[in-house]
């Protein structure tokens, strides 16, 4: 399960929105192991007075927040940087200085879904895709 946030500035995020929501959605589930069906993605676009960052960022600054279950490996989650950093350049021109990605990870019992705690919930995939399926 997993939960994501994208920051902007209004004018960077505008005709954009889908593209990146597909490049998010194309590693999330190649790299993160989600399945092709899950898609959460918030969209915040900010003026310039709500949006401050440093001056060695462009106005194509962009921020990811992702919040997501507990228990993927960290060269999972550094794979998963490394593609939307290559996307992000490749796609939308977006270098990867003005791209930032955050992922908050949470345990299962901190989250409520379908009517149940998350870890009542049984799951149709691996949290940690590099983990071996048990027999």
């Amino acid at each position: 399960m997993a939960q994501f946030k994208i920051y902007g500035n209004v004018e960077s995020l505008a005709g954009k929105r889908q593209q990146i929501s597909d490049l998010l959605h194309e590693a999330s589930v190649s790299v993160l192991g989600l399945p092709a069906d899950k898609r959460f993605h918030r969209f915040i676009p900010l003026d310039a007075e709500s949006f401050i960052y440093p001056n060695s960022r462009s106005g194509s600054y962009t921020i990811i927040e992702g919040i997501l279950f507990e228990g993927r490996a960290v060269e999972t989650k550094k794979r998963f940087y490394r593609a939307l950093f290559e996307g992000f350049e490749t796609a939308l021109g977006i270098a990867a200085n003005d791209l930032e990605i955050m992922l908050i990870e949470t345990p299962r019992h901190d989250w409520g879904i379908r009517g149940l705690p998350g870890d009542e919930l049984t799951l149709d995939y691996r949290v940690n895709p590099d983990d071996k399926v048990r027999t």
